[in-house]
């Protein structure tokens, strides 16, 4: 993985971008380093070192904009797609009744998801073609999701930074680093599941 982020960083602000709108607004970007590459760029703005130079107000507008940008095409990928791909009866993936749960769960928990989804890998990769399938309020839509992409697209590297300035060699326990962020991040996931499992039936 350490690999795939030092080859992003090479395009600099571009590269993170690019992989941050494809992770938030294209399914297939799921498994790219969303978490990864933000920490990753942060501790490079605050050391230097290297190749790559990064400052710190660029990774932040790079991340915040492919972030904003990815989930409004997300969005309107799922509305423009979504009902004939969820159209489906024998589907295993795409059943109609899956629609109609999404539809359901975006009336209740719409706003709340879509901002807390920018801080748990994969969820994030689903929730703007969800809400677009769900025909979710666009506007309602776009203020959370703005407001989280600002909360993750900036704290993440900020604090990442912060933390490089103060402990050297940071960079060192990268991996390390983005452990703990990706397991901490799969908590809620993890919890909702177990919470699912644990209710009754009807």
């Amino acid at each position: 993985m350490e690999h795939w982020i030092d080859a992003i960083l090479g395009f600099s602000y571009i590269g993170i971008f690019l992989v941050v709108f494809a992770e938030t607004g294209l399914l297939v970007g799921a498994a790219l380093p969303g978490d990864s590459l933000l920490i990753a760029a942060g501790i490079v703005a605050a050391n230097q070192k290297g190749n790559v130079h990064l400052d710190l107000g660029g990774v932040i507008v790079a991340v915040v904009a492919g972030a904003i940008l990815g989930s409004i095409v997300g969005y309107f990928l799922g509305k423009r797609w979504g009902p004939a791909i969820f159209s489906r009866q024998h589907s295993r993936l795409f059943k109609p009744e899956y629609r109609v749960r999404a539809e359901e769960f975006f009336a209740k928990e719409g706003p709340k998801s879509v901002m807390l989804a920018r801080f748990i890998p994969f969820v994030r990769a689903v929730v703007p073609t969800l809400a677009g399938v769900s025909n979710m309020d666009f506007r309602q839509y776009a203020l959370y999701s703005v407001v989280g992409a600002i909360v993750w697209g900036a704290g993440l590297p900020a604090l990442a930074s912060y933390v490089a300035q103060r402990i050297p060699d940071l960079d060192h326990y990268i991996l390390l680093i983005i452990a703990v962020v990706i397991v901490l991040s799969a908590i809620p996931v993890l919890l909702k599941v177990l919470e699912a499992r644990r209710a009754p039936h009807v």
